[in-house]
């Protein structure tokens, strides 16, 4: 049996950050993930300066060899409507591949790591949790996204009980004859809500990749709205017509809706295992980050693994995301006042697609930066 102070179970970005936050601490981690890496991630994968700042990325490092697109623009709209363009004059985002970003932040964490092993055992021993009888240690860590094992292990678990978004994407990179005919740019993504308001699709070009996709809440329909809304950007000539056919899909919790405790003794969940996405975009990365960075100054001060000493991350998350009951009712992406028939034409509005679904709801620029302790 190996033993270790702390065992991560997934190495996306809250995994990764969560572990490199720990470094120099002279605490024992050891990292596990069901996938090697690189890996494939379903996700639209834009991230804000905010988060660049929070993990202390340099750009120029970060850029060579990798996609890094700056984002300046960004073109709003209702289906069916015509869409709104707003120029923030500044990056104001970076388009990224989660292949390669999520790669690069595995990459800092000196800690070992067994990549393509799945999880299939987690077992209480002695105060200690064992996983798949062979790696042993008093506090785990769920970091593997919305089914992550270590999130089965409080209070209900995944399951259909949870109101979840789906989401459906592809990216892929274009031939030259699709690059010339694909009207999106790379530095003006475009988001479309759907008319019910029940969520949004997206065209993002990265260079010459392009990424494609819709997510909503009422997953049973996502098949449907994803193809009638591919059908009308190729109609419009946003995107090339001859796309590739296989869509990959992808699960989470938005925060307001999330219901899974975060903390038990000796466990604590980081990242979408412990349903963090805004409400409002239902965007994922600057809350997984966000949370292993507040998971680590916990773990880093705790004098035991109790859940009671664990507690201090769920007030420190409620802290920075505010308080889920007060919140449980608020609907996906838009708040009650909007969604009534001036949508329509909030939605045809510069002032509001830029200052409040864009600024507010998707940068979330009014809320202060979280940075990683050193």
């Amino acid at each position: 049996m190996d033993y270790y102070d702390l065992i991560i179970v997934g190495a996306g970005p809250a995994g990764s950050t969560l572990a490199h936050s720990l470094q120099g601490s002279g605490k024992r981690i050891l990292l596990i993930d069901k996938q090697a890496f690189p890996r494939d991630k379903t996700c639209a994968g834009w991230v804000t300066p905010a988060v660049m700042h929070s993990l202390n990325i340099d750009l120029t490092d970060y850029a060579n060899g990798r996609t890094l697109q700056p984002i300046r623009r960004f073109r709003i709209g209702m289906m069916g409507q015509p869409a709104v363009e707003n120029n923030h004059h500044e990056v104001v985002s970076y388009g990224i591949r989660r292949c390669e970003f999520d790669d690069y932040l595995l990459n800092r964490v000196d800690a070992p790591k067994v990549l393509g092993t799945p999880v299939k055992s987690i077992e209480r021993h002695n105060g200690n949790w064992v996983i798949n009888h062979t790696w042993e240690a008093p506090l785990v860590v769920g970091a593997g996204g919305h089914f992550c094992p270590v999130a089965q292990l409080l209070g209900e678990g995944p399951g259909s009980h949870e109101t979840v978004v789906a989401a459906k994407e592809v990216e892929f990179e274009m031939t030259p004859d699709q690059s010339r005919v694909c009207a999106a740019r790379g530095d003006t993504p475009e988001l479309w809500f759907c008319r019910d308001l029940k969520g949004y699709a997206w065209v993002f070009r990265k260079g010459d990749f392009l990424n494609i996709g819709l997510g909503r809440e009422d997953n049973h329909r996502l098949t449907h709205h994803l193809e009638h809304f591919v059908e009308e950007m190729k109609a419009s000539g946003r995107i090339p017509q001859d796309l590739p056919h296989r869509f990959k899909g992808h699960a989470y919790l938005l925060y307001n809706h999330a219901e899974r405790p975060l903390v038990d003794d000796g466990i604590l969940l980081i990242g979408d295992a412990a349903g963090l996405a805004y409400t409002q975009s239902g965007e994922g990365i600057r809350p997984a980050i966000e949370s292993a960075l507040m998971a680590a100054r916990v773990i880093g001060n705790a004098r035991d693994h109790s859940a009671q000493t664990l507690q201090a991350y769920g007030e420190a998350i409620a802290e920075r995301f505010g308080n889920r009951a007060a919140d449980a009712d608020q609907g996906w992406q838009i708040p009650d006042w909007v969604k009534a028939p001036v949508a329509s034409t909030l939605m045809r509005s510069h002032w509001f697609t830029r200052k409040v679904v864009t600024e507010q709801w998707f940068l979330h620029r009014q809320v202060p930066l979280l940075k990683q302790a050193v």
